[in-house]
């Protein structure tokens, strides 16, 4: 077990890695669409990449529906295992819509040997999703 001092120095010691390692501007929150934003997530139990839409329901539905449409192009040409769920909860209880894209080998925060396969995952994986949006932007935005 570690103390939560201990996992905070190794989370931000991963983040930190992953930076030098992959130096590049992410997308992340910056895609100029309300309630729209990718994301990496990596605890000690699993790490994925994801799409989330948080916004109000109604501007929700309406970018859900668009994301829907390109279903088919993203698992194509992209990203052949993504996952879509229109109601996804996160640890919090709020309610949003994700398009993510799960690491299958076991991986923790917390052991240093996972670490370069979960950064190569969500350098390759992150990317194709940024081009995906970058390709299809204008059809995405409201």
């Amino acid at each position: 077990m570690f103390s939560k001092e201990e996992s905070r120095l190794l989370r931000q010691e991963f983040w930190t890695s992953f930076g030098k390692s992959f130096p590049r501007k992410w997308l992340l929150y910056d895609t100029k669409i309300k309630g729209f934003s990718f994301k990496f997530h990596f605890d000690t139990k699993s790490a994925l990449v994801a799409l989330d839409l948080e916004d109000d329901l109604e501007n929700r539905i309406n970018s859900w529906e668009k994301l829907v449409a390109l279903k088919g192009i993203l698992k194509s040409e992209y990203l052949p295992d993504a996952i879509y769920e229109e109601e996804y909860f996160l640890e919090n209880g709020k309610e949003i819509s994700r398009i993510y894209l799960p690491l299958e080998q076991k991986a923790s925060i917390h052991n240093k040997n996972t670490w370069r396969d979960v950064m190569e995952f969500f350098n390759e994986n992150m990317s194709l999703f940024e081009a995906f949006f970058e390709e299809y932007r204008d059809m995405i935005q409201p």
